[in-house]
């Protein structure tokens, strides 16, 4: 929070004062008791992959925000979400390694996409994660080919051909990408990737459920 404030993000509910620090700590608190239980409800081993993932995001909040792991709890905590539903299944099947890779690939987008509108004033606070590292130029190419490939193995890591639904993402997919490179999604402040995130996410998604055959 003190962050937020220093940085001016009065798109923050804390910076901006519009909610007290008392009482997210009060949910946060609340949603961390809850959080254990509930994953657990899915099985154990369900559980301990979303327990995991609940876990690095605070390794992240707590440390790894700073570093050049940045990157990993993002890989981690998305990456681990199929099988937090695959397990959660009778049997409890493992997910296939191209979904694994999929999903981890979606969160360094994500993470990497994220950061970009915040370098500076996250360097002026003395934050050097990966993108801060590498700058906003190379950050967005490397978020842009992690959110393709991505798509790539969405669309073609399935076994059989990927037909019109899995071209027709990954075409979708590549366009988007595409747009990254416009010369407004570049603007140090812009938004834009941020959001072509969001619509990649989306496609996967898509592609996620009606390529989702290959999971049975």
């Amino acid at each position: 929070m003190r962050r937020d404030i220093a940085a001016g993000r009065r798109d923050k509910p804390l910076a901006a004062g519009a909610l007290a620090a008392s009482t997210a700590r009060a949910a946060a608190c609340g949603a961390g008791v809850a959080c254990v239980p509930l994953s657990l409800a899915s099985g154990a081993a369900a559980g301990a992959a979303h327990l995991t993932g609940v876990a690095s995001a605070l390794a992240y909040n707590a440390l790894l925000k700073r570093t050049l792991w940045s990157w990993l709890p993002y890989a981690l905590a998305f990456g681990l979400l199929p099988a937090f539903v695959t397990l959660g299944l009778p049997g409890r099947p493992w997910p296939p390694g191209w979904l694994l890779a999929a999903a981890a690939l979606l969160g360094v987008g994500a993470h990497l996409t994220n950061v970009l509108p915040d370098i500076d004033a996250d360097l002026a606070q003395g934050v050097r994660g990966l993108p801060h590292r590498l700058g906003a130029t190379r950050s967005r190419a490397l978020a842009a080919l992690a959110l393709l490939c991505a798509s790539a193995l969405l669309a073609l890591g399935p076994p059989g051909p990927p037909g019109p639904v899995g071209w027709t993402g990954l075409a979708l997919a590549t366009a988007l990408t595409a747009a990254a490179a416009l010369p407004g999604a570049r603007r140090p402040d812009s938004r834009l990737p941020f959001l072509l995130t969001i619509g990649l996410s989306a496609l996967d998604l898509a592609l996620l459920l009606l390529r989702g055959a290959a999971l049975h």
